[in-house]
């Protein structure tokens, strides 16, 4: 999709690059290409997963409430004609969604939904991948909020997920392969924060 945009591609890139990003970086740009690539046959309107992929963490603040509506104004901020409306628009959606990863009323589920368990599959990886996640996390957190703030932040965040009754994952698919192992991994991270 931004193949033809050498720029924007340069600018993502050199944003992804910034030194506060650990986790939050090109890695996870490249692991949710890959993932969206094996799935790219289903879905409606691939070029605009592929622009919510590479958009969705443009403006990464650890701890600001607003990095979402952020990227995604960065998205709506692209020259005139460098993608179509509607795909633009559809991306615009998936990178709101991710504020909440719920898909949004009215809107065709299925784009969304997969962007969104893709976004969120670190959670059901091996544990060493899902270790290597929560550390990213933590050192792109700890010199902002301090170490004892994140602690409970993050333990916070882990039980409020765990006991939420919601599932993690929006497909049934991303849900049979990935909510127990997400679980699993989330209950000895909590353990290991001691919380």
């Amino acid at each position: 999709m931004l193949d033809g945009h050498p720029r924007i591609l340069a600018d993502l890139r050199a944003r992804l690059a910034e030194p506060h990003r650990v986790y939050h970086g090109q890695a996870h740009i490249d692991a949710l290409l890959e993932a969206f690539r094996a799935r790219r046959g289903m879905v409606r309107d691939p070029d605009a997963v592929e622009l919510a992929i590479w958009f969705h963490d443009a403006v990464y603040r650890p701890g600001a409430a607003d990095n979402e509506r952020r990227s995604a104004a960065l998205l709506r901020a692209l020259p005139e004609g460098a993608v179509p409306a509607p795909t633009l628009a559809a991306a615009e959606t998936m990178i709101l969604a991710t504020e909440r990863h719920a898909v949004p009323d009215g809107l065709p589920a299925a784009d969304v939904a997969l962007f969104l368990d893709m976004d969120m599959a670190i959670l059901g990886a091996a544990p060493n991948a899902y270790d290597g996640y929560a550390a990213g996390v933590a050192r792109e957190f700890v010199p902002v909020v301090g170490a004892a703030a994140y602690r409970q932040g993050r333990a916070a965040f882990l039980r409020g997920a765990l006991a939420s009754g919601r599932p993690l994952f929006v497909t049934a698919r991303a849900r049979a392969a990935l909510e127990g192992p997400a679980r699993s991994n989330m209950r000895r991270e909590l353990a290991a924060l001691g919380r």
